[in-house]
């Protein structure tokens, strides 16, 4: 690995260090959601957050950092990590090992390493310019997306369908209709199945640059493209359309299309 697709693996190792003594654990959370909704946070949210960005500022002081927990600090630097360090706060208050850790480096306003890391089942889901691959604890196994030709053959996922407006719910209620099979609830670990050859296709829409970042590197290192609703780059719009065989775009994107306006 290069260093610093071994720096993000070392950040995930320290945040899986300080989650999952909180994981199926009597810890409470709070809502930070207020009248928008539910939307919890836990202390594990907190800790893992704080401990990740004191190694960076020990390693790199002159990085910047963007994470989901406290914020900014420097987005503007040559090179940026961003971080949720549990993506899937819903999953994890529940007991369901479907959370993530996710960390990307940034570097020309482009994720170029990423790392999607699952601490319970240990499982880190790495990607960047040496290759993507599943590290399960002493055991390396490369990641590959498999072939799909056409999304009648696809497996299919997006977190939660309620999360869309009434455009976005249509596109997907014919994505799904036009799918194979589609499973809901598993945040960004959909991501690291399409990576890994198990899924084809996750769409998802108003996500945060730290809930998408990681996710680029690892599913584009293994093989798969991820774009926005609109074929282009992602963005700050948050719409993602994450396939692994590129040829899925082009079926996609027709239905997806006219929700993102």
């Amino acid at each position: 690995m290069t260093e610093y697709e071994a720096f993000a693996v070392e950040l995930a190792r320290e945040a899986a260090r300080v989650t999952l003594p909180f994981f199926r654990s009597d810890m409470g959370h709070e809502d930070k959601g207020g009248a928008a909704g539910f939307d919890p946070v836990t202390e594990a949210d907190k800790q893992a957050e704080a401990a990740i960005r004191r190694l960076i500022a020990e390693r790199y002081p002159d990085h910047g950092v963007i994470g989901e927990e406290y914020g900014a600090d420097r987005p503007d630097a040559e090179q940026v990590w961003v971080l949720d360090p549990i993506d899937g706060t819903r999953a994890f208050i529940s007991g369901l090992p479907l959370w993530t850790t996710l960390i990307a480096l940034r570097q020309e306003n482009r994720p170029t390493v990423g790392v999607i890391a699952q601490p319970y089942l240990d499982e880190i889901f790495v990607g960047g310019p040496s290759g993507a691959r599943l590290l399960r604890g002493r055991a390396e196994t490369p990641l590959a997306v498999r072939p799909c030709q056409t999304l009648a053959e696809a497996v299919i996922s997006t977190t939660d369908p309620d999360i869309f407006d009434a455009a976005e719910g249509a596109a997907w209620t014919q994505l799904r209709g036009a799918a194979r099979l589609a499973r809901l609830g598993c945040d960004a670990y959909a991501y690291a199945m399409v990576a890994a050859g198990r899924m084809d296709l996750v769409a998802e829409t108003s996500l945060k640059p730290w809930d998408w970042s990681a996710l680029v590197p690892v599913i584009e290192a293994a093989g798969g493209r991820v774009v926005n609703w609109r074929g282009a780059t992602p963005d700050a719009d948050g719409r993602i359309l994450a396939v692994g065989d590129p040829r899925l775009i082009a079926q996609a994107l027709p239905l997806l299309e006219p929700a993102a306006v």
